[in-house]
């Protein structure tokens, strides 16, 4: 028989910096709409309902419904049921995401300005379900000429919880804000957000997060030899730009920075090599996905504070046509010194990474960690599921890597760099070709990439999810910010 408990609970607030305004809360009001996580029947707050909403309750637990829904006018009570109880998997952490992304629209749907959610369920449980009901509240309506009337209503969500901490909640908070910045970056058109505004942008993101950072211009990318950055843009009216971005705060448990490295291709024609239009050039916007994905995770860091020094590095450029343009067969001479030799116009990401990747040596990383939409034989082989990743680095660093991975859904699948794949690069007439061939696409781009490092270094390539053509749970549609909460969950864990 269902029985049901009152629980008391301690409170603490979710300040939502993007989307949603900060508000206090000192207690549950009657006319707030509200959540309750529950792992079993009797952690249902029964004081809550009437007799004719718990006979509801009781009968619709017994169908074995793991959502119900109670409108009492003033508004809706949702009972969700979970898994995992006190130590839940990081499967079950991820369905309560996406069990929390579906609620945004029903507060939405009826006009709802704040939800608070409550449980006494396991604490990962309820900041994931909140985590998944926040990113889902994500618009961009920059370009929408109704944008007042279609602007979601829900403004406040309140977590109840007396075993989350306020940590926890800034971190969440501050998370949430620079996935939102990141989305915004990779939805906005080249028509606005060509190299040198994206370099203003992470000026911006800089000055409200607190970390230092330099844009570098043609000039002086030119007097640095980026003979890979300034190949590419040879075929813009746009000038590229190369941006730093340093957070450096004392107290840091590291002497040397982990570098991010984020490709930053504002649009991809494919050059000279063009790309057909549908389903292809059409949203190559998002070829910046990598360098938005760095820019998002430092802001996050220096945000939350985390004791961690990092650098982050975005070579920009779009890739188009012109009469000046670089075309297959011309030989580039990289910042390193190596020569490459053009076969592919579109595989540009590369040739700007590579100069990216060698000025790094120049901060003597930690570790350098490069996210890039690199190439579509990623993409093809494993979809949007999860991340493409290779490179060298120690047993421990990758075990940390993929438990970073588990645990915020952004799963990493490590392809070999074996020292074969050298010869499908080699060149009759420089160092190095931009391309390997018509197999291993996306390890053969990694290999490359190879040849200008000296140091630890991961490859990640989030061709497959970093843009989604449809909706896809707390994602969302088109920029999903991937990578953001990955390098975060990562760099928070080196914390003891």
């Amino acid at each position: 028989m269902l029985t049901f408990a009152l629980f008391n609970f301690s409170r603490s607030k979710l300040k939502f910096l993007m989307h949603i305004a900060i508000k206090r809360l000192s207690a549950t009001r009657k006319d707030d709409h509200l959540v309750i996580l529950a792992d079993n029947d009797k952690n249902i707050p029964s004081d809550l309902f009437s007799r004719e909403e718990l006979s509801f309750l009781k009968k619709e637990r017994k169908a074995e419904r793991k959502q119900i829904i109670i409108n009492q006018y003033k508004r809706l009570v949702i009972v969700q049921m979970t898994e995992g109880g006190s130590n839940p998997s990081y499967q079950q952490i991820e369905t309560a995401r996406k069990n929390g992304s579906g609620i945004a629209a029903r507060i939405n749907g009826v006009k709802g300005e704040q939800v608070n959610i409550m449980g006494t369920v396991a604490p990962s449980l309820l900041l994931a379900f909140s985590e998944g009901l926040i990113l889902s509240n994500y618009q961009f309506l920059k370009y929408r000429s109704k944008a007042s009337s279609e602007k979601n209503s829900l403004s406040t969500v309140g977590i109840i919880h007396k075993e989350v901490s306020q940590k926890e909640i800034d971190h969440l908070t501050v998370l949430c804000d620079a996935i939102f910045k990141t989305r915004d970056l990779v939805n906005e058109p080249v028509s606005f957000l060509n190299a040198v505004e994206l370099g203003k942008q992470f000026t911006k993101m800089g000055k409200e997060a607190g970390f230092k950072v330099t844009v570098f211009d043609k000039a002086q990318i030119t007097k640095m030899k980026m003979g890979g950055l300034l190949s590419v843009n040879l075929g813009s009216i746009d000038p590229p730009t190369f941006t730093v971005m340093e957070y450096k705060p004392d107290g840091a448990i590291n002497k040397k920075p982990f570098v991010l490295v984020g490709k930053g291709v504002v649009y991809d024609t494919g050059g000279m090599s063009l790309k057909p239009t549908p389903n292809s050039m059409d949203y190559m916007k998002c070829d910046m996905a990598g360098g938005a994905a760095v820019g998002g995770a430092i802001y996050a860091i220096a945000k939350a504070k985390l004791p961690v020094y990092v650098i982050a590095l975005v070579p920009a450029t779009d890739n188009r046509l012109d009469g000046n343009a670089y075309v297959p067969g011309d030989v580039i001479t990289m910042m390193s010194g190596k020569t490459v030799e053009v076969l592919n116009t579109d595989a540009e990401g590369r040739l700007i990474l590579a100069d990216a990747l060698h000025y790094a040596k120049s901060l003597k990383p930690e570790m350098v960690m490069e996210f890039s939409t690199l190439t579509g034989a990623a993409s093809a082989a494993i979809g949007p599921y999860g991340i493409v990743t290779m490179g060298k680095v120690d047993d421990a660093t990758r075990a940390e890597l993929e438990i970073a991975g588990n645990n915020v859904y952004e799963r990493l699948a490590e392809f070999p760099l074996w020292d074969e794949y050298d010869e499908l690069l080699k060149s009759d007439i420089a160092d190095l070709k931009n391309i390997g061939g018509a197999t291993a696409g996306a390890i053969t781009a990694g290999r490359f990439l190879l040849n200008f490092t000296d140091y630890p270094y991961m490859h990640f390539d989030i061709a497959g999810p970093a843009f989604s053509k449809s909706n896809d749970s707390y994602r969302g549609k088109n920029g999903t910010g991937v990578g953001v909460r990955l390098i975060f969950e990562f760099l928070k864990n080196k914390i003891k």
